[in-house]
């Protein structure tokens, strides 16, 4: 489950060396960036992240359990894939794999992608710590190593799709590789907060980037060369890319703040939770 590289910080005691400082991280910029560039700073930015990520939110994804999203909305209670009991899952983005682990546990037959080999690490030590054979590939989101139709249902929490210039190219790859009639769900940070600045604190609330500014946030070495790379799309952005995909939209979650939930995780908190949503779930269907 990723978030922006401005929100990441490990816990003050167990502090890895961050990404940007690894990557030599000096500004940011709002410009275009390719394919091949957004692969390249991504790739790095997971690899060099990996460890601070599984130091700060591990013990909140657990070792073999599905979380959506910060609010903590769980697979067990939401069941927004379905019975997953005897079915091929696919997971997008899996980072250290602990939906896919949970999958399995509940009967399903799990194959878990992310790009990162830093995050896939974390993957294999969590397969070892549970005894779990979660299947780990590393690949890009918009390239699945998979024949057509092999899987009855596709999944992501927070994986992939934030990092990549064509929704379109990862819905085509996530239909290609889906049967007809199953479900595709994924969870993103919802696109209404890409206008507030990614504070968690009450300077998160004053609205100060267009909603409808798709330009993506860059952040960039000395050079100019790109570290880390976000694409914004709006609400009506994901619906028409999943349309001309061949899905059918049938729901759209989003969780509220649950009461008593006090973690802040990166821009998202109970501040910020209270007064509008951090995160949008689309539960949708191959033609």
């Amino acid at each position: 489950m990723p978030e922006p590289a401005a929100a990441t910080a490990a816990p003050s005691g167990d502090r890895h060396a961050s990404a940007e400082e690894r990557l030599g991280t000096v500004g940011v910029a709002h410009r275009e960036v390719g394919g091949n560039e957004a692969e390249a700073a991504n790739l790095a930015w997971w690899d060099a992240d990996a460890d601070d990520y599984q130091a700060t939110h591990g013990g909140f994804l657990g070792d073999a359990d599905f979380v959506w999203c910060p609010e903590g909305v769980r697979e067990e209670d939401a069941r927004l894939l379905g019975d997953v009991r005897g079915q091929r899952v696919l997971e997008v983005g899996c980072g250290q794999a602990a939906c896919s682990r949970w999958l399995a546990a509940a009967g399903a037959e799990p194959v878990a992608t992310d790009l990162s080999g830093g995050m896939l690490r974390h993957a294999r030590e969590g397969n070892v710590r549970t005894g779990a054979t979660v299947p780990l590939v590393q690949a890009n989101a918009e390239r699945l190593p998979f024949a057509d139709a092999s899987f009855d249902i596709a999944c992501s929490a927070f994986g992939a799709l934030p990092f990549v210039p064509s929704l379109e190219t990862v819905f085509g790859e996530v239909r290609r590789v889906l049967r007809p009639g199953a479900p595709w769900v994924f969870s993103v940070t919802h696109p209404m907060r890409w206008i507030f600045p990614d504070d968690p604190g009450p300077q998160g609330l004053t609205a100060t980037q267009p909603y409808f500014d798709r330009t993506p946030y860059v952040e960039v070495d000395d050079d100019g060369t790109a570290t880390y790379v976000e694409y914004h799309r709006t609400l009506g952005d994901y619906v028409r890319a999943l349309a001309a995909s061949g899905f059918a939209l049938e729901d759209l979650v989003e969780p509220e703040w649950p009461a008593g939930h006090t973690r802040t995780w990166g821009q998202w908190s109970p501040l910020r939770g209270r007064l509008f949503p951090g995160t949008a779930i689309f539960r949708t269907r191959r033609d």
